[in-house]
């Protein structure tokens, strides 16, 4: 993170780099945030069935502002499953037609529902949340690289959750590092979808014989691209 620029997707949790600080790096961080972790907030209180629930136990009614919320969101991931898979290019052209007059009278509809909501009102914690970081939630309308929510990166982080007390005995800080290079690498391989083992077992064969200045050869992308051009010259 100290070194990385560029765009960052993420939630909102305030352990990343300060946005202050990000933006004036040499190469600043660009923010562009998760719209599953800010509609889960309205969902939690437009919930239909857990409040059906709740109210045999004289739980609270659900709040017509967030079911609207929800709604409106809801579009709005209709239109990305429409793109899903599409360029960048033709993402955000797709976006600038459909997403953004839908996203724009959002935001003008929660500020005007904002304003008129007394201090103990529970949907005020998930307005706020989108309106005090708007910036950074409107981006992916700029960029179509952008995608809507940050759940891609969330799944493939789920084994390194669920194997976090076997990470806690790596041995050392030099151990833990070599793990999470080791993790960062497979990852990289199945981005480039390159198998891992078979990467793994033609770099660790090769490695201490290949020269220093070339190391960049065995990155998996650069790997893949060579190995393609093997098969071809042997048809």
């Amino acid at each position: 993170m100290a070194r990385y620029g560029g765009i960052l997707q993420s939630d909102c949790y305030n352990g990343f780099e300060p946005i202050a600080v990000a933006e004036k790096k040499a190469v600043p961080i660009t923010f562009a945030f998760c719209h599953a972790h800010a509609r889960r907030k309205f969902f939690e209180l437009a919930d239909i069935q857990k409040n059906v629930r709740n109210r045999k136990r004289k739980g609270k009614p659900i709040s017509p502002i967030a079911l609207e919320a929800v709604q409106r969101y809801d579009a709005l991931f209709e239109i990305e499953r429409e793109v899903n898979g599409l360029s960048a290019k033709e993402r955000l052209a797709a976006r600038q037609e459909k997403s953004k007059p839908l996203f724009d009278d959002m935001h003008e509809w929660l500020k005007r529902e904002r304003a008129t909501l007394s201090k103990s009102s529970e949907v005020i914690e998930p307005i706020d949340y989108m309106l005090k970081r708007w910036d950074g939630f409107a981006r992916f309308l700029e960029d179509g690289r952008i995608c809507l929510t940050n759940n891609a990166a969330e799944r493939a982080l789920r084994g390194i959750a669920l194997g976090r007390r076997n990470w806690t005995f790596a041995g050392s800080q030099r151990g833990a590092d070599r793990a999470a290079i080791m993790l960062s690498v497979i990852t990289t391989c199945r981005l480039n979808d390159v198998d891992p083992k078979a990467w793994l077992a033609d770099v660790f064969a090769r490695i201490a014989d290949h020269p220093v200045t070339r190391l960049y050869e065995l990155l998996p992308w650069e790997w893949k691209r060579a190995s393609a051009a093997t098969v071809m010259l042997a048809a």
